[in-house]
């Protein structure tokens, strides 16, 4: 019977998901109305119960019954083989979500759990060459919902804030619209739901309930292809939002023309609307969004960091954010600022970095429009000072940037010889352990060469 189970559960979620969690779930018995179930882990048994409640409810109900109980018996010690058990109640009475279970009875709108994620509105939806378009589409949409583009379709890579601009149309929707009844969802959690009603002979509901929504936003609509029951549902339900003047906007990763198993019936009515291309954040853009993120957090970030991880993260709002929250981490859990340092050492674990490809003359030139001085006299043999100093700078950072062996770089700076090479590096870096304010003068000076400014 868990078997059962097992397979309508594989349906319902992706393998990724089935492979994380369920693979590592068993049976271990089913007695008196009580199933119980092996799982690896507290953490386990809890992501369970958060997650996936409502399929468990649903599939748990239809091969085991009603007044089903559920348990766990979860394992405390993997080396002694040691299990404690955990009672949850009956399935029939476990909690389930507003929306969109019980779709016979039509919740007020004021009611309806929308599903919007609270943090993502215009208010915080930086603007750029590469998303304003949409942004404007969407504020026109959210003024005058299916009076203006119906169906929009959004598309762009993954992390470009597809997602972000979908909720931000749902909450202004709201805000000017508070009569109408505004869904969020995203196509795979359409799909779950369509399965539990298919499982619960409960089509004609589930088409009735989406029947009623006056802005249906769906993410990631590609998620649909290959799954025809699914859309042949989303078929009906969206030609009698269409119909009704009922607002549809959509995302997926590519174009409609470029999704491969989607109904062409489908695919004809994503294109009866306005298709909106929003892509990856320039260089400009990613600036803004990390200062924005800093300041609004009020983060402790230097300038040059922001300025370092805008040029490094590869156009993705969400890697922007996760290399700033591990930073933050790195620099709590290590007691130590936040610099380019700790900056170099965390960025390559979430992106690939990819060192720009310099010249001991590049390294000379931009350090010589640093300093404001000539190449000669860098490379004379002059110590006085600050330009003795210099000098083992550009030493220091020809060995590090250009990869050139210590002898062709005591070439390249008028005809030292190896070992003075060595002493200028070895200077720097005594100079970098001992003073922590020409450690960040360093770094700033570091960063100029490397993206020539």
């Amino acid at each position: 019977m868990w078997d059962e189970c097992v397979r309508i559960i594989r349906d319902n979620i992706t393998q990724q998901q089935f492979d994380t969690i369920f693979a590592y779930i068993s049976a271990k018995s089913f007695q008196d109305g009580q199933l119980i179930l092996n799982v690896p882990s507290k953490f386990v048994c809890e992501y369970v119960e958060e997650h996936y409640i409502d399929l468990m409810r649903k599939v748990i109900t239809r091969v085991f019954g009603k007044d089903t109980k559920l348990g766990y018996s979860i394992l405390v010690n993997q080396n002694k083989n040691i299990s404690v058990e955990e009672t949850s109640n009956p399935v029939s009475a476990m909690p389930a979500r507003k929306c969109p279970d019980g779709f016979a009875d039509v919740i007020p709108s004021a009611d309806l759990d929308s599903r919007l994620f609270p943090r993502y509105t215009f208010d915080n939806f930086i603007e750029g060459d590469s998303n304003r378009l949409v942004r404007s589409v969407g504020l026109s949409i959210a003024k005058n919902p299916a009076r203006t583009f119906n169906p929009l379709f959004i598309y762009g890579p993954s992390g470009c804030g597809k997602t972000h601009v979908l909720n931000a149309i749902g909450w202004a929707v709201k805000e000017q619209h508070p009569e109408l009844r505004v869904l969020y969802l995203s196509a795979h959690l359409f799909t779950v739901q369509f399965m539990n009603a298919k499982c619960d002979n409960t089509i004609n509901e589930f088409i009735s309930f989406y029947q009623t929504i006056d802005v249906l936003l769906l993410d990631d609509i590609h998620e649909l292809a290959g799954k025809k029951a699914t859309q042949n549902t989303f078929f009906h339900i969206f030609n009698h939002l269409h119909l009704n003047n009922k607002q549809i906007i959509l995302t997926a990763d590519r174009p409609p023309i470029e999704i491969e198993g989607l109904e062409d019936r489908l695919l004809t009515r994503f294109k009866w609307g306005l298709q909106a291309e929003i892509e990856k954040p320039n260089k400009a853009l990613c600036r803004a969004i990390v200062n924005d993120i800093v300041k609004k957090k009020s983060l402790p970030i230097p300038a040059n960091v922001c300025n370092y991880i805008a040029d490094k993260v590869n156009g993705s709002v969400r890697d922007i954010e996760g290399v700033i929250n591990s930073l933050m981490a790195y620099s709590v859990i290590n007691r130590c600022d936040v610099s380019m340092k700790l900056a170099d050492q965390v960025l390559p674990k979430f992106v690939h970095i990819e060192q720009p490809s310099l010249t001991i003359a590049d390294v000379k030139k931009r350090i010589c429009r640093q300093f404001s001085i000539t190449e000669a006299e860098l490379t004379s043999q002059s110590r006085r000072q600050p330009l003795a100093q210099t000098r083992h700078i550009a030493i220091y950072l020809a060995s590090k940037l250009t990869g050139m062996s210590n002898s062709q770089i005591g070439e390249n700076m008028g005809g030292r010889s190896h070992a003075t090479v060595n002493h200028s590096i070895s200077y720097i870096r005594n100079l970098c352990e001992t003073d922590a304010s020409f450690t960040n003068q360093l770094e700033e000076i570091e960063e100029k060469v490397l993206h020539n400014m």
